[in-house]
């Protein structure tokens, strides 16, 4: 019929296929986009910045209030020194009495004084026994002058000692779990001294690497100054990155290093090869590189048993004794099946690992291959053994 449109099949195809170029193009395009690399890291998480640290306290105090668990003053000379002079700044003379009291211990306070940690501010506290006592459980710690490595009192701790163990028993046999020696102290230290340290006034920050690299220092400078559009940044060394900062930088430093710490980039990795002999642990990066090289392994088994036998006269015989006699047996096993294996120059972890399994290696004889690999000259890595 003239009236009737036919359907535009040459047109309609054309479409189709113009969508499945574009569709094509488009993945070609984001497959070929520079993507965010998985191992990028925030700046916080791999390095320090000048100042904002961390500080160790110490200090020698003792618990009272023990169950007949602590020191033995005739075992330890420094707990009855230390209760004695306790008693005596209290006002007692206990010095013509004899002391046996066990419920003392003389113990070693540790703590962390964090960075701007203000007068008053509460901190934890780790107790830990110094004499012969068996158990802290119960104990309280009495007021403990805690001191940095100046010798000067940041911090004072004293509290209800809390242990993750205990110990019980009799004469014949005891239980202990975990270290009933130990405990902590939740917020047991109050600060009595701040550390002066203004970070506000600072015109220039120093970024301290945790890992030293100067691949990593300069990929850090160059983030840095993508971020605030100017050099500003410099990778002094390998484990440093000197900031200046800007005057005219909303709200000052701290504003400026929040925005540094959230920083992405992608630290540099030495191939390293670190091997725990102990454990058989064997911990590989993944820029280690092996040139080409031959393996084979095989195992040499040596199985030397002895086996004593009784030798004696015949029945009835007036003659002869009754005689050990030593039976050597030695059997020698020497895997046939181990094979040859060639791994060709520049192959990766992976693939040393697979090569490895093949070769039904196991983590021992694999830290023998690497040290031979590594020694052969094969092995572009540093192998470090714990």
């Amino acid at each position: 019929m003239r009236g009737e449109r036919r359907p535009r099949t040459g047109r309609t195809s054309a479409r189709l296929l113009e969508g499945v170029v574009l569709l094509m193009l488009l993945a070609i395009v984001a497959a070929l986009a520079p993507r965010e690399a998985a191992a990028q890291s925030r700046i916080k998480d791999i390095a320090d910045f000048e100042g904002v640290r961390d500080n160790l306290l110490v200090g020698y105090g003792l618990v009272v209030g023990l169950n007949a668990t602590g020191d033995t003053l005739t075992n330890s000379a420094f707990t009855r020194q230390s209760l004695i002079g306790m008693l005596e700044r209290l006002g007692i003379n206990p010095r013509n009495d004899k002391l046996k009291t066990n419920n003392v211990a003389a113990v070693m306070v540790t703590a962390v004084l964090p960075p701007f940690a203000r007068q008053g501010t509460r901190i934890d506290i780790s107790v830990a026994a110094l004499g012969d006592a068996k158990s802290l459980q119960g104990g309280t710690l009495l007021v403990t002058p805690m001191i940095g490595a100046d010798s000067e009192v940041y911090a004072v701790a004293q509290g209800q000692v809390s242990i993750g163990g205990f110990s019980a028993g009799g004469r014949a046999s005891a239980v202990t779990k975990n270290v009933p020696t130990t405990g902590r102290i939740a917020n047991g230290a109050i600060v009595e001294r701040e550390i002066d340290f203004r970070l506000a006034d600072m015109k220039t920050v120093s970024i301290a690497l945790r890992n030293p690299g100067l691949t990593t220092a300069r990929r850090i400078a160059q983030a840095v100054n993508r971020l605030l559009g100017a050099t500003a940044a410099q990778s002094v060394d390998a484990g440093t990155v000197a900031v200046a900062v800007p005057a005219n930088h909303p709200c000052g430093v701290v504003s400026l290093l929040t925005d540094i710490e959230q920083l992405r980039v992608e630290p540099d990795q030495i191939a390293r090869v670190v091997i725990d002999e102990r454990s058989g642990v064997i911990v590989m990066g993944e820029n280690v590189r092996i040139s080409t090289v031959a393996i084979a392994q095989g195992n040499l088994t040596i199985r030397v048993t002895e086996t004593e036998q009784v030798s004696q006269p015949g029945p009835f015989s007036n003659t002869g004794t009754t005689e050990r006699v030593d039976r050597t047996k030695v059997e020698v096993e020497e895997g046939g099946e181990r094979r040859l294996a060639v791994l060709q120059s520049g192959v990766s972890l992976q693939e040393l690992v697979n090569g490895l399994n093949a070769l039904g290696v196991g983590p021992r004889d694999m830290i023998t291959i690497l040290q031979a690999i590594k020694a052969a000259g094969a092995l572009q890595a540093e192998i470090e053994v714990l």
